[in-house]
């Protein structure tokens, strides 16, 4: 059975999976198992949910990682995986089922941000108005344009979202700046606490060679070498200088 129909098939009768098989499908797909359980519409467990930690620290982090060129990424994440593992407090969350007849994508979408520890303040720049990712969040309205935006920094591939919530792989006008490898490190980093959150984003500085200007102005890694290569999700993109430039 191919991805798109396993997602798809989670999405709707997710919690007659057992917990098992969700871990399972997430190695598999390469995902965080948290991720599975929001896909499949089940409380996730405690244990798999990022610690209390300094909400501001993490958007430092997330927006100091858009430094790193591909090379930089994975020494980042190789960086927090070998962080020792901490004994945090996790933020408890359970789902809410989604009132009948309304798009439930804004559930699924809360969830996995919430799995790292993001809220529409902590993403790093994706090119949306945060007014668009609250109308993301809330089901009133979703593209492919705005799903591959989203998708790099949660670190999932376009067709995996699109096929959760529905919506037509097609020719789009791709504007999205950043990629599933940015993605990975926020997903390797879900354990952390502030103080080591604090650390990696010492390690990406060290890496990438930022220079601090005093100022918060987004910056896109290297999406166009991206090593996932070419193909529907990186078609029709224009050019992303203009992005580098563009307020929060």
């Amino acid at each position: 059975m191919e991805r798109a129909e396993v997602l798809r098939g989670l999405t709707a009768t997710g919690r007659v999976h057992d917990p098992a098989e969700l871990r399972r499908l997430a190695t598999e797909f390469g995902l965080p198992a948290s991720d599975m359980f929001v896909v499949a519409g089940r409380p996730v467990p405690a244990h798999l949910l990022p610690p209390v930690r300094d909400r501001d620290v993490m958007r430092e982090f997330a927006y100091r990682v858009t430094f790193c060129d591909h090379a930089q990424l994975a020494s980042v994440e190789a960086f927090v995986l070998a962080l020792p593992s901490a004994t945090p407090t996790p933020v408890p969350h359970s789902v809410t089922p989604a009132p009948s007849g309304t798009d439930g994508f804004g559930l699924v979408l809360a969830g996995l941000m919430r799995n790292r520890g993001f809220g529409a303040r902590e993403m790093p720049f994706t090119g949306l108005a945060r007014g668009t990712i609250n109308g993301l969040l809330s089901g009133r309205w979703h593209s492919l344009k705005q799903l591959k935006a989203m998708a790099g920094p949660l670190g999932w591939r376009l067709a995996d979202l699109a096929a959760v919530v529905g919506e037509p792989l097609g020719p789009f006008d791709d504007c999205s700046v950043l990629c599933r490898h940015v993605g990975r490190v926020y997903a390797a980093a879900i354990p952390l606490t502030t103080d080591q959150l604090k650390q990696a984003a010492t390690e990406a500085d060290r890496l990438s060679g930022r220079i601090d200007h005093g100022a918060w102005r987004p910056v896109a890694t290297e999406i166009d070498d991206c090593p996932d290569g070419t193909g529907p999700e990186t078609a029709d993109r224009p050019g992303r200088g203009a992005l580098q430039d563009r307020g929060s």
